[in-house]
């Protein structure tokens, strides 16, 4: 069903404020894919904070036109599904990585991420991005680590006293 002026202007513009928050991008071909698939995928994009759109090449190049995405226009060609992450710059690779391991239909084509583009083979990279949480363990698990290591530092000529002192108490016993 084509699309008249104002409903092209209204997903230019719907696609241009996601994109103008979004952490990252990913386009795939989806071409083969049957529509329960498709619903299936939508209903998983949408729980894990994805923006999963459909729409025409020449829209979405108008939408990212001012955005850290414009570096794709060129290759926005064939039928293409673009997945934009929301929330956490890894969730868009990891759900296309995770549906064309179980449809060989769905191909990553592209990945944007950072005002960077790259082929559709970095999908791997961007979906083994850990996530927010990850991350915030990771930065917590290093911060720890000095206050940790001073703490024991701190503890050690106590504990040597109390062994020496026991040492010696059980000299003096035998």
């Amino acid at each position: 069903m084509a699309l008249n002026l104002n409903q092209k202007k209204e997903v230019v513009a719907e696609l241009a404020e996601v994109a103008a928050s979004a952490h990252s991008l990913v386009a795939a071909e989806y071409a083969g894919l049957t529509v329960e698939q498709l619903t299936s995928m939508r209903k998983q994009a949408r729980a894990e904070g994805v923006y999963l759109k459909v729409a025409k090449n020449t829209l979405v190049s108008r939408a990212v036109e001012n955005t850290d995405y414009a570096i794709v226009q060129d290759e926005l060609t064939g039928p293409l599904l673009y997945a934009f992450s929301k929330e956490d710059p890894g969730a868009a690779g990891r759900l296309i990585k995770e549906f064309a391991k179980a449809n060989d239909k769905l191909k990553p084509r592209l990945v944007a991420i950072g005002g960077q583009k790259y082929p559709g083979t970095h999908v791997d990279v961007l979906a083994s991005l850990p996530t927010r949480d990850q991350a915030l363990s990771m930065l917590l698990s290093v911060m720890v680590q000095p206050a940790t290591m001073l703490v024991r530092v701190l503890a050690e000529p106590a504990s040597q006293v109390a062994r020496v002192t026991n040492a010696v108490g059980q000299q003096k016993a035998a």
